[in-house]
């Protein structure tokens, strides 16, 4: 294997361990490292740390300053939309609460997405909704989740497709981020819930028939049903995170 092959195979993980650890909060805002503790820590090359930070600095995740090292810099200035960050903040955690969060901004554009996919989308677009649909009804009954988030995502990334606004469909990779999140954390019943599934089919029938009213609508629906979902699942990981109490004395 030469050096540059070497480089490639070891930055993923190295960038991966220092991403988790500080979305993590474990290297929290302010801590200064250096790029000779990556190195040491990590056991890599110089090279292969250097390309790690240089992709946190883009990410706003740390500030490199000479004769002062590497800062991890606050949380409001990390760039939560990046993929990466939040498959990492995933890892952590407050993944319910990221997961919520999440859900919450899709509630600001998939209805609209849905809507303009009612006037906007073609028969091909409108034949994948359809099929998408379907397969997250067969999926669901054999509880095969991973298949069932394939045709979840299929079904929201033709969506957003549909909508013919190109900032819309920029944001497929953090629509797959949820539906990838909740299915790979636990966060998923094993038995999908058929209103939901029944909900997406409402949307592909509204988009074909040329609704916008009834899509918005039962999108709607879709994104209030499963942030609904997560703020259960986030309670209970509060919960069991939570200091057990001891019986009380005077009983």
């Amino acid at each position: 294997m030469s050096a540059t092959d070497h480089r490639v195979e070891v930055h993923p993980r190295l960038l991966d361990a220092v991403g988790e650890e500080i979305a993590s909060g474990r290297l929290a805002p302010g801590t200064v490292v250096t790029l000779e503790g990556l190195v040491a820590a990590h056991g890599v090359s110089r090279s292969a740390a250097r390309e790690a930070v240089r992709v946190l600095e883009s990410m706003g995740m740390i500030a490199s300053r000479r004769r002062v090292g590497l800062t991890v810099r606050p949380r409001e200035e990390w760039h939560v939309f990046d993929p990466l960050l939040i498959r990492w903040r995933l890892e952590s955690g407050d993944r319910s609460e990221q997961l919520v969060s999440l859900s919450e901004l899709r509630r600001g554009f998939e209805p609209v997405a849905a809507a303009l996919a009612a006037e906007r989308a073609d028969p091909e677009q409108c034949r994948a909704l359809a099929v998408a649909a379907s397969d997250m009804v067969t999926t669901g009954r054999r509880q095969d989740l991973e298949a069932y988030l394939a045709a979840d995502q299929a079904f929201h990334r033709t969506l957003l497709e549909a909508s013919g606004n190109e900032m819309m469909r920029a944001l497929v990779p953090l629509v797959d981020a949820v539906l990838e999140g909740r299915t790979h954390h636990a966060l998923m019943p094993s038995d999908p819930n058929p209103e939901a599934i029944e909900l997406h089919d409402r949307v592909a029938s509204a988009v074909r028939r040329g609704d916008p009213v009834a899509a918005d609508a039962a999108m709607r629906a879709i994104i209030d049903e499963t942030a609904a979902a997560l703020r259960d699942s986030a309670g209970g990981e509060r919960s069991r995170r939570l200091p057990t109490r001891g019986v009380s004395r005077n009983r």
